[in-house]
């Protein structure tokens, strides 16, 4: 890939030039920001990547060693580059204002670095965006398959840390920064055969809850923007490893992810994978693919999120948590009904251990017998140590 950075002294100036003028939906801000993008050679990554280009912004993109070495996965990120250094008239300026960076975001003092790159040739990060990569897997009991948890949560949950830790001095020091993390809505619902990146992205998203207060002194803001699931896992690499016999869709009724995108996988020859090889056979073999989609399936797929991010990114007062989507709303307000009717349900059990009398142990109480009809949903499923596990 062509190195497309410039010498350090020339980076914080670049600020003051002019921009061009396209427009962010919603957006507060019309001056150029420089955003800190984890990871950036997804599809919804590049299209952000071009608007943000063509706001006049700055980018700093990190390419993950085993993904930029990829040429089908980095072939639309050396196109980008490419055209940052053309001549074409509306894409002038844009090769001064990227900088790719090959950066292992597992490696904590490769994140340092790459944070201390960008604060050397641009001057400030305003906008650190985390981006989550979603898998799909299996679990059973190789060492080899046993190593796919390890390796979500070192992709999904720590290495994002690292870049936070590592750019929480330069945003204290400027008393300012937005950080933005790209999850799903995985992040409130759980999804058959998406066990172990549900729990990593919860991991990270309760890291963010609670790094929120603690950095909100500093006037450093975090939101989590939560785009559907297909959005993360049809823009990133997705994994499989054996089929265990008792998940088979012919004896196990539950959804399977592995049928769903094993059949869009294999709607090209290029990316079909083995539907057929089981836990018992071949125990230790994990297949992994790269979606294929036409670019115009992309921008249909992901140019909500990217329009979401431009308009939050950087504003004054922004959400804490942002859903993408109707259909994302509505499942999400659909999971928190569930929860409230179980905590009406099992009132008794929660105030029963108050020592003493209070109004808000009456109005717990009222609430639990005004709520009119039965509820739970799939908590009716559930065993009660479970339910209070949730609760």
């Amino acid at each position: 890939m062509a190195d497309t950075r410039k010498p350090a002294e020339a980076g914080p100036a670049r600020h003051s030039h002019g921009a061009p003028s396209a427009s962010f939906r919603a957006s507060t801000h019309n001056s150029p920001r420089t955003w800190f993008l984890t990871s950036s050679l997804s599809p919804l990554c590049i299209r952000l990547i071009r608007l943000l280009l063509a706001h006049g912004d700055y980018v700093v993109a990190c390419l993950p060693p085993a993904e930029i070495e990829n040429d089908d996965r980095s072939a639309e990120f050396r196109e980008l580059i490419n055209e940052c250094k053309s001549n074409r008239k509306d894409r002038e300026g844009w090769k001064d204002r990227i900088r790719g960076i090959r950066c292992d975001g597992r490696v904590m003092g490769q994140s340092g670095a790459a944070i201390a790159e960008a604060v050397q040739v641009f001057g400030r990060i305003d906008i650190l965006l985390c981006s989550v990569i979603g898998t799909v897997e299996e679990l059973s009991t190789t060492p080899r398959t046993r190593n796919l948890v390890r390796d979500q949560f070192e992709t999904i949950f720590f290495s994002q840390v690292n870049f936070i830790k590592a750019a929480l001095p330069q945003f204290r020091a400027q008393h300012t920064g937005h950080i933005i993390i790209l999850t799903s809505i995985g992040g409130h619902i759980g999804t058959p055969g998406m066990s172990i990146y549900t729990a990593a992205t919860w991991a990270l998203e309760g890291y963010c809850d609670s790094l929120a207060y603690e950095i909100a002194p500093f006037n450093i803001k975090v939101t989590v923007v939560q785009p559907n699931k297909e959005i993360q896992s049809l823009t990133n690499k997705i994994v499989f490893a054996p089929q265990l016999p008792y998940y088979d869709s012919d004896v196990n009724p539950a959804p399977s992810v592995r049928e769903i995108y094993g059949n869009m996988l294999n709607a090209n020859p290029e990316t079909a994978i083995d539907h057929l090889v089981g836990a018992e056979e071949r125990p230790d073999d994990i297949q992994y693919r790269y979606p294929k989609l036409p670019a115009a399936a992309y921008d249909k797929l992901v140019m909500e999120t990217v329009h979401a991010l431009t308009a939050i990114g950087g504003h004054e007062n922004p959400p804490a948590r942002h859903i993408v989507g109707f259909d994302g709303a509505i499942a999400v307000k659909e999971k928190l009904k569930t929860v409230t009717e179980e905590l009406e349900d099992f009132v008794e059990a929660s105030v029963a251990v108050d020592i003493f009398d209070s109004e808000l142990k009456k109005e717990a109480r009222q609430g639990g017998e005004n709520r009119e009809g039965g509820g739970g949903g799939q908590g009716r499923y559930m065993s009660e140590d479970v339910q209070i596990g949730m609760m």
